[in-house]
């Protein structure tokens, strides 16, 4: 930090995630003095090459083809290594962007300390963003802060050594990743959740065909199962839970809490800058991304909604577009934002459920059909792959399509041209009579919207 030639900056990000990264480098092209501040080096990029996306469905892959767990994380190791490096020079790279790698504080709203070490510095921001992500959250169970059998997802996708027997605590999207990974790496996983069914954001049928999957693989579920106490044994580490009325015990080699994801402001003295926050402690936006200040922005997780990188992505179009364009965009215009859950094969969504649609007062027709039914795609077979389903809510009334579940192989990709279509208006029956590559997964469009059920 001694080597910065001056303290005063067009724009200060604090944190290097996605959209942040992206900000500062088109404002350093554009010749704008630009300070990029991250906490750690291991972290240039943010969470989805270090800790998030990359690593985690890098160590999918390698599990579902075979490759042994030591072997998965080192190449996982290796790739995250390089891609740390390249998201470093592609702003070390431009003149007018400096990074500075410490701790970020407010001192007052256009002044941010950066410690690191005994190191002090002090820069101040025309504008500044705040991008400092999320966190995961530790539940408050006793015995579970001072076990070193105890894992959040960014520890354990480190761990050289596999658990034989790994407790996954949570039944939502992060669990049931790693539940479905580790089962194929060889582990004896055990899900335990509060609630009566994984996946509760999904329609039931849905579901219980991701639970099947999941059963297929070895993965073994204690739902309605609240964990009280975990206890350090010879044999492992000991988890007590109450089941309704009963209660249990299993002894597990590794504890992953999968319990949720918190906005990391922690340390950043965001009521020195007078920054509002929300009660769930997320940083405070308007549709532009503007906080309580109206020169300090914040996008990606840190401001609560939908934690997904291509989200913060998008954020970064807005701010930039309040920054040096019309002022115009707004999180206003995002409709239909797909996401996917990369069990083994992926579960992809976008849009209304079939439950959600109904209660909305929609007339509902429903296009459903089981993959290994599916004639016309051929290319889950070639695979051998034919588990899961394929769902679509369609309104009766004007034939747009209101959501869809893809369960499927290449549902990951299937679900991005559903949602082009959900939002350029494109009818069922157009996706349906669509003319499509063969042998493909999209084909399978052709054979699930030919028939429905009201």
């Amino acid at each position: 930090m001694s080597t910065v030639d001056s303290t005063h900056f067009d724009l200060v990000v604090i944190g290097f995630g996605r959209g942040g990264k992206t900000l500062a480098a088109a404002m350093g092209r554009r010749g704008k003095r630009v300070a990029v501040i991250e906490r750690s080096a291991q972290m240039y990029g943010g969470t989805c090459p270090n800790v998030g996306c990359v690593p985690t469905k890098s160590l999918i892959h390698h599990a579902e083809t075979g490759t042994g767990h030591g072997e998965a994380v080192g190449k996982t190791r290796n790739l995250t290594t390089r891609l740390r490096g390249i998201n470093f020079s592609t702003l070390d790279s431009i003149d007018s962007v400096t990074v500075l790698t410490g701790r970020a504080a407010f001192v007052d709203p256009k002044t941010v300390e950066v410690s690191a070490g005994d190191e002090r510095l002090t820069v101040t921001g025309d504008t500044i963003i705040i991008n400092t992500g999320a966190e995961p959250v530790l539940p408050a169970i006793p015995g579970f802060a001072d076990s070193t059998r105890v894992h959040t997802s960014t520890d354990l996708i480190g761990r050289d050594n596999l658990p034989r027997r790994l407790a996954v605590l949570g039944g939502g999207h992060v669990g049931i990743e790693f539940a479905s990974m580790f089962a194929q790496f060889g582990s004896e996983v055990t899900v335990l959740d509060q609630a009566p069914r994984i996946l509760g954001r999904e329609d039931d049928d849905v579901a219980a065909a991701a639970e099947q999957v999941l059963a297929d693989t070895g993965v073994r579920f204690v739902l309605g199962a609240q964990v009280t106490r975990l206890s350090e044994t010879e044999e492992g580490a000991r988890l007590d839970y109450r089941q309704g009325e009963d209660g249990g015990t299993i002894v597990v080699d590794a504890v992953l809490v999968a319990a949720g994801r918190k906005p990391a402001t922690d340390g950043l003295r965001l009521d020195l800058a007078g920054v509002a926050t929300t009660a769930g402690g997320a940083v405070e936006v308007d549709d532009h991304l503007r906080t309580s200040q109206p020169h300090i922005f914040a996008v990606g997780d840190v401001k609560g909604g939908p934690q997904f990188t291509y989200v913060s992505l998008d954020d970064s179009r807005i701010v930039a577009d309040q920054l040096t364009g019309l002022g115009g965009r707004s999180t206003a215009d995002r409709v239909h934002i797909p996401y996917t859950l990369f069990l083994t094969p992926p579960l992809a969504r976008v849009g209304l459920t079939e439950r959600d649609a109904r209660e909305q007062g929609y007339a509902v027709k429903v296009a459903e059909k089981a993959v290994a039914d599916i004639v016309a795609m051929p290319k889950a077979k070639i695979l051998g792959e034919t588990r899961g389903l394929m769902k679509f809510i369609i309104d009766a009334k004007t034939d747009q399509i209101l959501g869809a579940a893809l369960l499927s192989v290449d549902a990951q990709e299937l679900i991005n041209l559903v949602t082009l279509a959900m939002r350029h208006g494109v009818t069922a029956a157009d996706l349906r009579d669509g003319i499509y590559t063969h042998p493909s997964s999209t084909e399978a469009f052709n054979e699930v919207l030919a028939a429905s059920r009201s």
